[in-house]
């Protein structure tokens, strides 16, 4: 078995073993994939001050994320078609993530309904919520989700209308797949992932078939959810949305200071500074680069998460000590799950969590909490000067 000291390890088996529709559908952005690119790349400008002859005994990176306990501040992001990837993928990456003591959020596009991760995990978990257009639909989610005992709603604001990916679209990404003679030929150098898919629970979206009037198979599923996104969605939509959950709630998809302070007014428990991992808006942003502005917005008034762009625990140290309380990593898993199954999320987490230990304490820090701007050394204009 191959050395994985690093989240790019995972990637290269990764890419290996899952067949092309779904490497593409994880590892693309929208358009240009401008913005996809500059998430993780802007974190490469951000420098970090070495510090010696301080005692780094007894480190430790447990911290809270809205109120849990947490191994440290990292949560699976929600990730469609993640059972896809990997048979049963969405029970094996919260069964890790329950294992190594970080949130699972499973997304409403998952193959493995709310019902199946409850009942093979035994824990609860976070689900992330689409606004869709079929208000009864949405309505009978998050009951299904208060009955799976859910332990937060993570509310998705950036996919009111779906941001083109062309990759997706030349690959006629589905599930199934559609039997394509490049598909075909493409899934029979996948013979270890079609074994084990062929073992799976279900390979279609197991929250949405069976749970909506007229979508029973595949065959009508396209059609449904290409007119489901609701581009009617406003403030006041999210805030009648909050008060059907009554529980925690995480506002996902914040990328403007505004925002993050409308957020903050509808009294969210938390945002999630994200660009839905540069598939929605290509030309915007990158999560890191916006967070300062967004920290200065509201980071005395609601709890700030990081997505998008993460691959390593240095880049997980950046984001803290720029103001996170937390942060979501989305490909990293997924690398490790396509890779490896269960055991590949392990490793995942195993790789950014020691690389967060370290890194820490080469800056001189024995726990995540003392983390801060003192540990960085960030470009006078990271947050571009625009006119």
């Amino acid at each position: 078995m191959a050395v994985i000291t690093n989240i790019e390890d995972l990637k290269r088996i990764y890419e290996r073993r899952v067949p092309r529709m779904f490497y593409d559908y994880a590892e693309s952005g929208s358009w240009t994939e401008q913005t996809f690119r500059e998430n993780s790349s802007d974190f490469d400008l951000i420098r970090l001050r070495q510090r010696v002859a301080v005692d780094m005994s007894g480190r430790s990176t447990a911290s809270q994320m809205v109120g849990q306990d947490v191994a440290m501040p990292v949560a699976l992001a929600p990730v469609g078609l993640t059972g896809m990837q990997n048979a049963d993928g969405e029970i094996k990456a919260a069964r890790a993530a329950n294992e190594f003591g970080v949130p699972f959020t499973l997304s409403t596009m998952s193959i493995n309904s709310i019902e199946e991760v409850a009942e093979a995990t035994g824990r609860p978990f976070w689900f992330q919520l689409y606004i869709m257009r079929d208000t009864d639909y949405t309505s009978r989610l998050i009951q299904r989700a208060k009955a799976a005992k859910c332990s937060a709603l993570v509310i998705t604001l950036d996919l009111q209308i779906l941001g083109q990916r062309h990759k997706d679209l030349k690959n006629g990404l589905s599930a199934p797949p559609k039997l394509t003679p490049k598909t075909i030929a493409n899934l029979m150098t996948k013979w270890a992932w079609g074994i084990e898919m062929l073992g799976a629970k279900r390979r279609n979206f197991g929250n949405i078939v069976g749970h909506v009037h007229g979508v029973s198979d595949t065959a009508n599923l396209g059609a449904w959810t290409a007119e489901q996104f609701d581009p009617t969605l406003d403030w006041g939509k999210v805030a009648k949305l909050m008060e059907q959950w009554d529980g925690k709630v995480i506002l996902k998809g914040i990328l403007d200071a505004e925002d993050a302070k409308m957020a903050a007014k509808l009294g969210a428990d938390a945002i999630v500074v994200s660009n839905h991992g540069g598939r929605q808006l290509d030309g915007a942003l990158s999560s890191i680069r916006v967070l300062p502005e967004i920290m200065d917005a509201v980071g005395g008034d609601i709890e700030v998460h990081l997505d998008s762009g993460i691959r390593s625990g240095q880049d997980v140290l950046k984001a803290l000590a720029l103001g996170a309380k937390g942060t979501m990593i989305g490909r990293a898993f997924v690398y490790g799950l396509g890779a490896m199954g269960q055991a590949g999320v392990t490793k995942a987490l195993e790789v950014i969590h020691r690389e967060l230990d370290v890194t820490m304490a080469l800056c001189g820090e024995k726990n995540v909490a003392n983390l801060g701007s003192h540990n960085l050394l960030v470009p006078e204009d990271f947050g571009g000067r625009w006119a």
